[in-house]
């Protein structure tokens, strides 16, 4: 039934849209071009080519059919993006599997970047604040969860970018301060930086929260029976 369901539903914007012209009116474009959020840490931009609408959202460009001035389907997310120019942003239009549900993109001001975006460009101060205003409002937020915080630092360790791993293993830290994870982790990148001392007093902090911490037990043996060499 929801395979037929599906089927009505894109056939009929189809419909629509091969009665709607694919360009757009310059005020609309000067209007809805730009970056919005899609979640808290992740945008969708939209720009223009021809004066058709497209889409680019991860490192995917995305071709939406019009429905009208302002409705445009996009089958990749098999959502209507519903856009508000007066408030800039951009809506979901209801349907039955998020009926009730309001999901809202809100529009970037200029030359305002997520949290992660900071974090590729090495500005740790902007991140971790983009971070920290994240937690504030939704402490349940998934992109602030000490563990996908800790993926995305081991993520720049295996591909040997310390620093950047040292960036996040850092916010983890401040997020999260009471977690023996998270100095383990820091002891971690400073192991593979080959910065001995530094490895060593962050596994110690990891056992003085939590002296079960095995992993860090495991490291700081391993690091005092060297020295003792």
């Amino acid at each position: 039934m929801k395979t037929k369901f599906y089927l009505f539903s894109f056939l009929t914007i189809l419909l629509f849209a091969s009665c709607s012209s694919k360009k757009n009116s310059e005020d609309f474009i000067n209007e809805v071009s730009g970056r919005y959020y899609f979640n808290a840490d992740e945008i969708i931009e939209v720009y223009f080519e021809n004066k058709e609408l497209l889409l680019k959202w991860r490192n995917k460009n995305i071709t939406p059919l019009k429905i009208n001035d302002t409705a445009f389907y996009v089958r990749e997310l098999n959502e209507k993006l519903l856009f508000d120019t007066r408030n800039n942003l951009i809506t979901l239009a209801e349907k039955r599997e998020h009926k009730g549900e309001k999901y809202v993109f809100n529009k970037l001001m200029k030359g305002e970047k997520t949290p992660s975006e900071y974090l590729a460009e090495d500005n740790y101060e902007m991140a971790l604040k983009g971070y920290q205003t994240i937690k504030e409002k939704d402490s349940l937020n998934p992109v602030v969860k000490e563990r996908t915080l800790n993926r995305l630092g081991y993520k720049f360790l295996r591909n040997d970018e310390y620093e950047k791993a040292i960036n996040v293993f850092n916010i983890n830290i401040t997020l999260y301060p009471k977690s023996s994870n998270t100095y383990d982790s820091m002891g971690d990148a400073y192991l593979r930086k080959k910065d001995t001392i530094k490895a060593i007093e962050y596994y110690k902090k990891a056992l003085a929260i939590n002296p079960e911490n095995r992993s860090s037990k495991r490291a700081l043996r391993r690091l005092t029976e060297k020295e003792e060499e």
